[in-house]
């Protein structure tokens, strides 16, 4: 009987990881997709300003990109420390 208990407790660790790893992997498919989707936009944005603008394009869309994610980082980072 014991071992049926250790089997069964170790397939719920299993399931549940299982569980954890999925969720992962389809919250980094959608992430992938959201960034996807506003790269398009903001490129689209920068190419406008850049066709006024004497600074090419290529740095102007590294510093949005830039200041975006930095953006992002700092509001997950403060997001994840009040659930701890």
């Amino acid at each position: 009987m014991k071992r049926t208990k250790r089997s069964k407790e170790k397939a719920q660790r299993f399931n549940k990881e299982l569980k954890k790893a999925l969720y992962a992997a389809l919250i980094a498919a959608f992430g992938f997709l959201i960034a996807l989707v506003w790269r398009d936009l903001i490129q689209s944005w920068v190419n406008k300003i850049a066709s006024a603008s004497p600074i090419k394009g290529q740095l102007i869309s590294a510093l949005i990109v830039t200041i975006i994610c930095v953006l992002g980082i700092l509001i997950v980072t403060r997001c994840l420390k009040e659930k701890e």
